[in-house]
């Protein structure tokens, strides 16, 4: 079966060369009710949030993006577009959700795992997800970090040898330009113990025409680098993003998908179906499922974690282990990532456990005794494993 990609319903008046230039996009940003008026006739809860809750988190979206939108209530309207609901007080509400600025020892960087670290090198998007976790940080418009941010990070990240990971983040690493992201790029790979280099973006769903020759010869440059994009719906994946995702992978950059559970948008297993397979159909992994974190204004965006398992077990046995994203939640206030599976485990007597898979089918699975169980010799690998594990002891 082949899948068809619509292209995006570009306005007559607008010439293609402009629509197809990302920073034409971002110029051209919606960012006010009266630049949402143009495009949309507003509800009245959408007006209400335009009114009463600009203070709680910046508005703006690509008019590329905006034209995939449809009438009030749409799953991608709900995406880019502010409601009343986000300023109703809900069951569970915080600022920084995932704790990050308790782990922040230097600016800019964010250390919850032992080797890995997030790196903000911008605070802007192109388009604020309502449902986006750090809203803390994301949206003040302090562009390309500070040079004296920059160097105190770096000196961070070089004077902890168990870091391997280095994931750029933001904001959208994105929106920075070329020279400056071949900057960042540059530096990280010039620290001998960075291994693997992340990039978390909503570029290629939002605004694909980022994805030009010129930036995909700048990933090549510093492989390996990880494309990790952000597709939440099926029709996020146009002619444009198709174009994206493919220039990234045929130039050997690997891209792995991270969607979040959204109530009334994608919690259903017949929508993260269409949308993993056709992902995994473009060589993209889909990788992430998450749960919806508890950040200010999303109570109304966040389905339970009971609804997010059900859907997970649907698709469990019906859909390639290729095209399965691990369903995770990220315990609140920095507790960091547990992943979610359904259990078919219905009994255990001593090494005997008993399970009735996926389609109905009654088996056991007996495990060996445990004075027979052997380690094998590691010793090789011991010191590199404790220095990983230890890295956020370091000190500069």
């Amino acid at each position: 079966m082949k899948f068809h990609f619509p292209r995006s319903p570009k306005p007559e008046h607008i010439a293609e060369s402009d629509w197809n230039n990302w920073t034409w996009q971002l110029r051209h940003s919606l960012k006010s009710q009266t630049d949402f008026e143009k495009h949309f006739e507003l509800s009245q809860d959408e007006k209400a949030a335009f009114a009463e809750g600009k203070e709680l988190f910046n508005i703006r979206t690509t008019p590329y993006y905006a034209s995939l939108a449809g009438e009030p209530g749409d799953s991608i309207r709900q995406i880019l577009m502010p409601h009343r609901f986000e300023i109703e007080d809900g069951a569970q509400q915080m600022l920084d959700p995932l704790g990050e600025r308790k782990n922040n020892p230097a600016p800019r960087v964010i250390h919850r795992y032992s080797d890995r670290v997030l790196f903000l090198i911008t605070d802007i998007c192109s388009v604020y997800c309502r449902f986006c976790t750090r809203k803390h940080f994301t949206g003040q418009e302090q562009a390309f970090i500070r040079n004296e941010e920059y160097e105190q990070a770096l000196a961070y990240i070089r004077s902890h040898p168990g870091i391997r990971e280095v994931i750029l983040s933001g904001g959208d690493p994105l929106t920075v330009s070329d020279a400056q992201l071949d900057r960042v790029l540059g530096d990280l790979r010039r620290i001998e113990h960075v291994e693997i280099i992340r990039i978390g973006t909503r570029m290629p769903v939002v605004c694909p025409m980022r994805v030009t020759d010129d930036l995909v010869k700048i990933l090549k440059k510093h492989k390996p680098v990880f494309l990790m994009s952000h597709f939440n719906h099926p029709r996020e994946l146009t002619a444009e993003a198709v174009e994206a995702l493919e220039r990234f992978v045929d130039n050997g950059v690997p891209v792995m998908n991270q969607m979040v559970l959204l109530n009334g948008i994608n919690n259903h297993p017949a929508i993260i179906q269409a949308l993993s397979r056709r992902l995994l159909f473009l060589r993209v992994k889909p990788y992430y499922m998450f749960q919806c974190d508890p950040s200010l204004g999303t109570d109304h965006l966040r389905t339970s974690v009971e609804d997010s398992l059900e859907i997970q077990k649907e698709l469990w046995g019906h859909l390639s282990g290729l095209a399965m994203p691990n369903l995770a939640v990220d315990i609140p206030d920095g507790g960091g990532k547990t992943y979610l599976v359904p259990s078919f485990q219905v009994g255990q007597e001593g090494l005997t456990r008993r399970y009735v898979g996926w389609d109905g089918v009654h088996a056991e699975y007996v495990s060996p005794a445990p004075e027979k169980i052997r380690k094998p010799d590691a010793s090789m690998y011991e010191a590199e494993w404790a220095s990983l594990k230890d890295s956020k002891n370091f000190s500069i």
